[in-house]
C-alpha cells in the first residue's frame, strides 16, 4: 500500500467510525516512535512524523542543545533507600552548545539539531503498527460511541431481545450492545423464552474495559414507575403526577398519584376505559397486584389511602419528626391493612415514608383500661 492509499484508508475509517483524524495520526506517530526505538535500538530522542497528505513516514532524530551535560541524580530518603531520578533530557540525546554551534552557528541552548534517520525497511514495521493502532482506535471509538448512546439510559425503561443466558444471568440484546439481567432481578415466578422481546429497567450504566456495563432489572420499583409513565399519557404531559412507588416484586405494588387539576381523576386515568391501561401494566407484571393510591399533602389522609384495600382507617400522627403514625381500624379491615405476612402495611410505610402502627379500636380500648 502506497502513502496515498494509506491516507485514503485512514480517512475512510475515521469517517465511518466517527473518530478524530488527529487522534488517530497522533496515536500512530507515538506507536511508530516506540516501535522504532524497540526495533532499531535507538538511544537518542526520536519522533515519527506522518505527512497527512502524502502518507510519507519519516523518523527524525534530534539532539537537545545544553550548556553542560545533564545527568540523572541519586536521592536518598530517610530510611537510606536510594532512588535514581531520570534527567529531564536523555543523556544520549544531548549536545554541548559549543559543538552545536559548529553545525549551526546561531543555535541556542534548548533548541535542537535534527536529522532524518528513517531506516529502509521501516515501512514493514510501520504497516504492522498502523494496523494495530487503527484496530485499537476503532474499538475505543465504538466503545465510546456506545457509552454515549447509553449514558442517559440509566433509570429508564428499554425493550430488548433475550439473547442468551448462563447460570446467574440473562443477556439482553439492546441493539448496539447487550445488557445484563441477573436472574435474581426477574419478577418471581415469571418464565421467559430466548429470542423473545422483554421490557427492562436500566439500573446502572458505567464504562467497562470491554465496553459499557449495563445492568438491568424487572424487580426494581423503578420498573413499575416507568411502566406507568409509558402507558399513561397524562403522566407524560404532567396532567397527572406520580408521587411515589413501593414494591414487593411478584406480590404487590402501591403507586401514589395525584393531579393539581380538580377536574382530573388521577386514579381513573391510570385505570383507563374498561381497565385498558392498567391491564397492560398488570400483564407485564406477571399477575403482580397493583394498588392505585391517591396522594394527599395531608399525611393522615395519605396514610389512610395507602392502607388500601383496607377502608375507613382513622390515622393520627404520633411523632412528626420521627415520622411515626397510628392507624386505627375496625376488626373487618384490620387484617386487610396488615396484609399477608405484613406486606400491605410495609408497602404503605414505604410509600408514605411513615412508620405505621396498625391497631383495632378494641386494642386501643384495652390498652386504655390497662393504663
Amino acid at each position: 500500500m502506497n502513502g496515498e492509499e494509506f491516507i485514503k484508508a485512514v480517512k475512510h475509517i475515521v469517517e465511518e467510525k466517527n473518530i478524530s483524524e488527529d487522534i488517530v495520526f497522533e496515536a500512530m506517530e507515538q506507536a511508530l516512535t516506540t516501535a522504532y526505538k524497540k526495533n532499531f535500538d535507538s538511544k537518542t530522542n526520536d519522533r515519527v512524523e506522518i505527512n497527512r497528505t502524502t502518507g510519507d513516514i519519516k523518523v527524525i532524530s534530534y539532539l537537545v542543545v545544553v550548556e553542560d551535560y545533564i545527568d540523572g541524580e541519586e536521592v536518598e530518603d530517610e530510611e537510606g533507600n536510594i532512588t535514581y531520578i531520570e534527567p529531564e533530557i536523555n543523556p544520549d540525546a544531548q549536545i554541548l552548545l559549543e559543538d552545536a554551534q559548529k553545525i549551526v552557528p546561531d543555535i541556542k541552548v534548548g533548541e535542537t539539531i535534527e536529522k532524518e534517520v528513517t531506516p529502509e525497511d521501516f515501512g514493514r514495521v510501520a504497516i504492522s503498527t498502523a494496523k494495530q493502532v487503527l484496530t485499537q482506535k476503532i474499538r475505543e471509538a465504538e466503545r465510546n460511541s456506545i457509552m454515549e448512546d447509553f449514558a442517559d439510559k440509566q433509570d429508564e425503561l428499554m425493550v430488548g431481545i433475550l439473547a442468551m443466558e448462563d447460570v446467574k444471568n440473562y443477556y439482553v440484546d439492546l441493539g448496539r450492545t447487550r445488557g445484563i439481567l441477573p436472574k435474581k432481578e426477574m419478577i418471581p415466578g415469571e418464565e421467559v423464552k430466548m429470542g423473545s422481546s422483554i421490557k427492562v429497567y436500566v439500573t446502572k450504566v458505567e464504562a467497562g474495559t470491554k465496553g459499557p456495563l449495563i445492568l438491568l432489572s424487572r424487580k426494581h420499583y423503578g420498573f413499575v414507575k416507568r411502566l406507568f409513565e409509558s402507558e399513561i399519557p397524562e403522566l407524560a404531559d404532567g396532567t397527572i403526577m406520580l408521587y411515589s412507588v413501593a414494591r414487593e416484586a411478584g406480590i404487590r405494588s402501591k403507586v401514589a398519584v395525584y393531579s393539581e387539576d380538580e377536574n382530573v381523576d388521577a386514579i381513573g386515568a391510570c385505570i383507563g376505559e374498561r381497565g385498558s391501561r392498567i391491564s397492560n401494566i398488570l400483564k407485564e407484571l406477571n399477575g403482580e397486584k397493583v394498588d392505585l393510591v391517591l396522594y394527599s399533602s395531608d399525611p393522615c389522609e395519605f396514610i389512610a389511602n395507602a392502607l388500601s384495600p383496607a377502608k375507613n382507617a382513622i390515622v393520627n400522627i404520633v411523632d412528626e419528626k420521627k415520622k411515626e403514625a397510628l392507624a386505627i381500624l375496625d376488626d373487618d379491615n384490620f387484617s386487610l391493612a396488615i396484609g399477608k405476612k405484613g406486606n400491605n402495611v410495609k408497602l404503605a410505610s414505604r410509600l408514605t415514608k411513615y412508620k405505621i402502627n396498625v391497631k383495632t379500636l378494641n386494642q386501643i380500648n384495652e390498652e386504655g383500661n390497662q393504663d
